[in-house]
């Protein structure tokens, strides 16, 4: 008898027994057909359309600022001193993030758009791919551009399949470090075109051999992906553990339409023992001149509103009482899309934009936990994409003299050490969480940094145009004097408390932010001045 339960060979578990194969063995041979199906859910499953647009909208967003950040510890510097080379790296850097013709070598996307495209493929496909390549152009400032290059073409040539070393495309060392990847000169999908050139062009399945690093360690390809199980070689679709879910639910969902609209065509059946003459009645011609398919369609009359039937005798009209809709539809629905929103990490009411159904706090809580799965895939995309693109282009504007980092090769973490400042969140309750957020800065748990790169905001940014209009204030004999939002917050709070004390449980959190925000005020020695 098995010591565990899940080892047992109960009926329930006997014909379970998967195999216990390594990452690459469980993955590789069924990614092509995952990778397929993926982008075919994308395509023409809303739900599955809606729900990449969710994800992208929330780790990426219409911002993507850096915050340059060195670590001045390490470089002998003071806090001001690094603060400073920050705001001109980031001055310099902007200038080659926020142009398509600087930092793409197709000229079409800015870093945003690199940084969806990539995040996107990972998504998608399992894998974005980029590839940095020294490209001068006439006119340009930088000469570093990253090409992106569709996972299909990262594959391993024909002939080395048997390799030990090479795995999905990708060459490693005993360590398991890539040393070089191998990719398609051409998709592998552009011979379904039906081009003679592309056939005729020999250039589908032919590779480039390209070393992971140069030899004083810049990097050739940058490979984003997410490693589930150690020996990994290649990532998978998000959607890989729901996609049957997905599939078959859109299925049932398109049945059922299909099944409602038919049910809806049909009036009533006409039942007598007349033979085809009753086809009098709905117009059809008693000398039966039409041929039987002809006949058989006209039997399908529609029925006009306030129609008078008259009926012969031995005849009779039957109302149809269609079975459509099902009214186990949507019970049987909203599980499965439970479901499907568990194995894609987001709540459901985020994945169907349903808040219907929804309070205040079960909002919120769905929202924090769609967060923490947000700002980790955040952590990722910097660590893995944006860093490693930051590091390209730092080092190329270092050996230019466009940035004074001296000892750059053996310092190079400390000077690209840095933040990216991604779309905001947005608030829920504006009143209760820029209440929250006073708290927060007043109690010392938090910086106006911090709560401005939660909204998607630069704080020095933010101080600079608060200095600005307060000397366009000035300049024109107006008040500069800022209003005290946490007065202001706490008494709309108050009043909005008090005058819907006996509602619902949306007001009963608000009182129990009033209360945390007196309590919190006289934790740090203050009187509430509502009061």
């Amino acid at each position: 008898m098995a010591s565990h339960a899940g080892a047992s060979d109960d009926l329930a578990m006997y014909d379970w027994n998967p195999v216990a194969a390594s990452a690459d063995a469980d993955l590789l041979p069924d990614l092509e057909s995952l990778i397929g199906r993926s982008r075919d859910l994308a395509r023409n499953n809303g739900l599955m359309a809606s729900g990449m647009q969710t994800m992208r909208d929330n780790i990426v967003g219409a911002v993507l600022k850096l915050s340059a950040s060195p670590d001045y510890r390490l470089l002998g510097w003071d806090r001001e001193q690094a603060r400073e080379w920050g705001n001109i790296t980031e001055a310099k850097f902007r200038s080659w993030a926020e142009r398509p013709d600087e930092c793409d070598a197709a000229r079409t996307l800015n870093l945003l758009g690199i940084a969806v495209r990539g995040l996107s493929d990972a998504m998608l496909n399992g894998d974005g791919l980029g590839l940095p390549l020294w490209v001068p152009r006439a006119g340009a400032r930088w000469n570093t551009r990253i090409m992106l290059v569709e996972s299909d073409r990262l594959s391993t040539p024909i002939g080395m399949e048997s390799r030990e070393n090479i795995r999905g495309g990708i060459e490693f060392d005993q360590f398991g470090a890539p040393t070089h990847y191998h990719v398609l000169k051409r998709h592998p999908g552009d011979a379904l075109m039906g081009l003679a050139g592309v056939i005729a062009g020999s250039r589908v399945m032919e590779w480039d051999r390209i070393p992971a690093f140069t030899p004083w360690g810049r990097r050739r390809v940058i490979h984003l992906h997410d490693k589930e199980r150690t020996g990994q070689s290649r990532g998978k679709p998000i959607v890989a553990a729901v996609m049957r879910e997905f599939k078959m639910a859109g299925d049932y969902a398109s049945n059922e339409l299909k099944a409602s609209v038919a049910n809806s065509l049909v009036a009533a059946f006409l039942e007598s023992d007349l033979g085809e003459s009753a086809g009098v009645l709905f117009g059809e011609d008693p000398r039966g001149a039409w041929a039987e398919s002809v006949k058989q369609t006209k039997r399908m009359r529609k029925l006009e509103g306030a129609a008078v039937i008259p009926l012969p005798a031995g005849a009779r009209l039957s109302s149809f009482t269609p079975s459509r809709p099902n009214a186990a539809f949507e019970a049987f629905m909203l599980a499965s899309l439970r479901h499907i929103a568990a194995g894609l990490n987001i709540p459901y009411e985020l994945l169907v934009k349903d808040f219907s159904q929804t309070n205040y706090s079960s909002a919120r809580a769905a929202l924090l936990e769609a967060w923490r799965y947000f700002n980790g895939r955040r952590r990722w995309l910097v660590d893995y994409w944006l860093r490693p693109i930051y590091e390209l282009w730092l080092e190329e504007a270092v050996n230019a003299g466009e940035i004074d980092a001296p000892g750059f090769y053996d310092n190079r973490y400390a000077y690209s050490r840095c933040r990216f400042i991604f779309g905001g969140r947005g608030w829920v309750d504006p009143v209760k969480e820029a209440q929250a957020s006073v708290l927060r800065m007043a109690a010392g748990l938090s910086t106006l940094e911090q709560e401005c790169a939660e909204q998607g905001l630069d704080y020095e940014d933010v101080l600079d145009q608060r200095a600005v209009e307060q000397r366009l204030r000035a300049e024109r004999g107006l008040s500069t004097e800022q209003p005290d939002a946490t007065r202001r917050s706490g008494l709309a709070r108050r009043d909005a408390d008090q005058a819907n004390d006996d509602t619902d449980d949306e007001d009963e959190s608000g009182a129990r932010s009033t209360r945390a925000y007196q309590d919190t005020l006289a934790m740090l020695g203050q009187e509430d001045p509502a009061a």
